[in-house]
């Protein structure tokens, strides 16, 4: 005997991604604010100037990438509980790509999902982190390892946010917007290279062209199963590196421009790129400070680690690899003698 549950349903998840300044947002119910101690000394007073709720709490978690963990989200959550949060109360992201996505996977997860806004405060969160609902935290295993996707109801993107940002983070989302650039626009790649972003003019029109690419994306392939996955090209080997050097090295996209450089190499080898063009994607990343070389210790472990990759499958590793510059392949073939032979190209000599 069978008893079915039909469960087709068309549900819309769309959002608005409001790039300007921040308009006074009020809501008529519980809403906490999540940031941290960082955010919230430059910053909390102004966005406490623009919003207003029924009941408005904060909830601050510690700084950095090391602690996106399960600890950070119980934190989260017992404030919710004390609170007593219901499914109609709110969460307000309020700070880079760690607190976007713990506050997301917090929010997904308290009472079977409610809702939450993204205020991004990087230029990294402003420019992807922020867009496309992907929410989670880190393990022991790896990167967002744990998590869902469960999309904001609006995202916030305030340059004056930026104003304090310190050259490393700045750089760190540069890689992200050179990572789209490179995958599926040339137009936009050629852009970059001749552009100053130290214009706010210019920036404003880099934030635009970057989070509208994003989105196409995410409007084609919301949950990865094919397109999207493109957006992790430098992921794959920056995941690794960042999972070596325990989060404490390298910030998030300066581990990606890494992964960038690596991937690049490992799509020369496949006749995908050029040298010329990845010398030139090196170069760009190179004029905003970012970090292009990196030291294998031991190249056997690197290449098991790629299959703690939630792209990757038991036999198989996903790499995401430029086709030039402006298109980009998806591919689980490559041999691992390849693999080996460009990875040993950064490996101790």
């Amino acid at each position: 005997m069978q008893v079915k549950i039909s469960l087709k349903q068309v549900v819309d998840n769309s959002y608005d991604i409001t790039i300007d300044s921040l308009p006074n947002l009020h809501f008529n119910t519980k809403v906490a604010i999540v940031t941290n101690p960082k955010v919230a000394g430059l910053h909390l007073g102004y966005l406490l100037s623009k919003v207003s709720a029924k009941e408005l709490y904060i909830i601050t978690v510690p700084d950095g990438e090391e602690y996106k963990n399960q600890q950070a989200i119980d934190t989260i959550l017992e404030s919710l509980f004390n609170h007593r949060f219901n499914r109609k109360s709110m969460l307000i992201a309020f700070g880079g790509g760690v607190i976007g996505d713990m506050t997301g996977y917090a929010a997904s997860i308290y009472q079977r999902g409610i809702d939450f806004i993204q205020i991004p405060t990087t230029l990294l969160s402003q420019v992807d982190a922020s867009v496309g609902g992907k929410t989670g935290m880190n393990n022991s295993f790896g990167k967002n390892l744990v998590g869902a996707f469960h999309q904001p109801k609006s995202v916030y993107i305030d340059s004056h946010f930026l104003m304090t940002l310190p050259m490393r983070e700045f750089g760190a989302g540069v890689a992200e917007v050179v990572k789209m650039a490179v995958t599926f626009n040339q137009e936009f790649f050629e852009y970059l290279e001749h552009v100053d972003l130290s214009n706010a003019g210019v920036l404003q029109e880099i934030i635009k062209r970057a989070v509208q690419t994003k989105a196409d994306v995410v409007a084609q392939d919301e949950k990865e199963h094919g397109l999207r996955a493109a957006l992790n090209y430098g992921h794959t080997f920056g995941h690794v590196i960042e999972n070596e050097t325990v989060y404490k090295e390298f910030l998030h996209g300066e581990a990606v421009a890494i992964g960038m450089v690596m991937a690049n190499e490992l799509a020369i080898k496949m006749n995908f790129m050029s040298q010329e063009e990845a010398l030139r994607v090196k170069a760009l990343l190179e004029k905003y400070n970012l970090p292009t070389k990196y030291t294998i210790e031991n190249v056997e472990t690197f290449y098991e680690t790629f299959f703690l990759d939630k792209k990757s499958s038991d036999e198989n590793i996903t790499f995401i690899l430029p086709r030039g510059i402006g298109d980009v392949t998806i591919t689980d073939t490559i041999e691992k003698e390849i693999i080996i032979s460009v990875l040993n190209t950064f490996g101790k000599s």
